[in-house]
């Protein structure tokens, strides 16, 4: 057995039949990543074992609860290079995150303020940002992009200003895989007054993410594009952002003292964990992230690199095919149309051959239109997919061309 077949052993779902009775090929993976055994393991583990509520009780199991959750803590702090695990604020996900970041910073930014994001933002990067933009009269700016689905990076840096109060953007374009030169940007914000925000929800599972080397405000993942569970993500911020930041939600847990008419809150990040928290998906997270670490990132991003690649390759020959998106540093992600097909038909004809890919347009309208299509194929890899299963999604969108035509 080679190492990428033990890998693919690793994830239960991929011996799997589908209902057609074909074998299972996941290219879905933008949107969420199947799971492996270490990290279904964790959390059954946890349920059965070890299961209670954290910081409420000094009882067996609770104790060992509330260590696993620090210690997870300080796990995320080191995949991230955060230093300190004080930085690292647990939330329901990457949308979570940037709607808590939002709704905190109303009472900081004042009117004719300006947010700059980019026009390839997933809508979660998108739809906070204008309505913050419209409740506190604020100037809502965008990073164009040009032809291949890049920054313009020029036009971008000369946009930042004095009245730029806010930067978010995204490592990765969830809809075409362009990896953007976030460090450029950033780099040209002022530090004094500007914040800063990366959602790295496309990123982390692909390549070795480094908050230092950003220098970035704020970072934003959801554990369940990196094989771990659904409803937990991570908000990394600076802790002197943090500490400046009202409590992103209100509740138990996130106090120190309460009286009738004035609460103490608690310093960060607890300040910002109003509630029960996800317990048991921070321990999937955890193990999400030994699993990455064994693995090692040299093969992560060799197999990204390869694969995708060699997609690129076989799909430019496929006779009616647009490409779209086609930026020389690419993440594994490649989004397409078969010319006079509509991408649901597309992506319809291949679940019937056990073929998951994404139609639509991935919650990224503005980029659609700037592109001048209603949407697209997505397909996009994880560390378990194979070249094989490249060479059999193209055989079956030739026979679908045949079949659309």
């Amino acid at each position: 057995m080679t190492y990428h077949q033990k890998i693919r052993s690793d994830f239960p779902i991929l011996s799997m039949l589908t209902p057609q009775g074909k074998p299972f090929i996941y290219l879905d993976n933008a949107a969420t990543t199947q799971k492996p055994a270490a990290v279904l393991n964790a959390i059954d583990s946890f349920y059965r074992g070890r299961y209670s509520n954290v910081h409420r009780g000094a009882y067996w199991p609770a104790s060992q609860t509330n260590l696993l959750f620090e210690k997870s803590r300080e796990k995320v702090a080191g995949f991230l290079n955060a230093g300190n695990p004080e930085c690292i604020v647990f939330t329901a996900g990457t949308t979570d995150s940037i709607n808590k970041v939002a709704n905190a910073l109303a009472g900081l930014l004042n009117e004719n303020d300006e947010i700059l994001i980019s026009e390839m933002e997933h809508h979660s990067n998108l739809v906070p940002w204008q309505i913050l933009t419209k409740k506190n009269k604020l100037f809502l700016s965008f990073i164009e992009i040009d032809k291949y689905g890049k920054w313009k990076l020029s036009e971008a840096i000369n946009k930042i200003s004095e009245r730029t109060k806010v930067i978010a953007v995204s490592a990765i374009s969830n809809s075409l895989g362009t990896i953007n030169d976030v460090k450029s940007v950033l780099k040209s914000s002022h530090p004094d007054y500007t914040i800063t925000l990366v959602d790295a929800a496309q990123s982390v599972a692909n390549y070795q993410t480094d908050v230092k080397a950003l220098s970035c405000g704020f970072l934003t993942f959801s554990a369940h594009k990196m094989y771990g569970p659904m409803g937990v993500g991570v908000l990394y911020g600076k802790q002197n952002l943090l500490e400046k930041l009202p409590p992103l939600a209100y509740g138990g847990g996130m106090i120190t003292e309460v009286e009738m008419h004035s609460t103490l809150f608690r310093n960060s990040p607890h300040k910002h964990e109003a509630g029960t928290p996800n317990v048991a998906g921070v321990i999937g997270l955890a193990a999400a992230i030994d699993y990455l670490n064994e693995i090692g990132w040299n093969f992560i991003m060799e197999h990204n690199q390869e694969l995708t690649g060699y997609a690129m390759k076989k799909l430019s020959s496929i006779q009616n095919m647009i490409l779209y998106g086609l930026a020389e540093n690419h993440g594994p992600i490649i989004s397409f149309n078969l010319e006079g097909i509509h991408p649901h038909d597309v992506a319809g004809y291949l679940a019937e051959e056990g073929i998951a890919i994404r139609a639509g347009h991935h919650c990224t309208q503005p980029l659609m239109s700037a592109l001048n299509i209603q949407g697209t194929c997505r397909i996009s890899f994880a560390i378990y997919n194979t070249k094989d299963e490249v060479d059999k999604l193209v055989s079956v969108l030739e026979k679908a061309e045949g079949f659309f035509t």
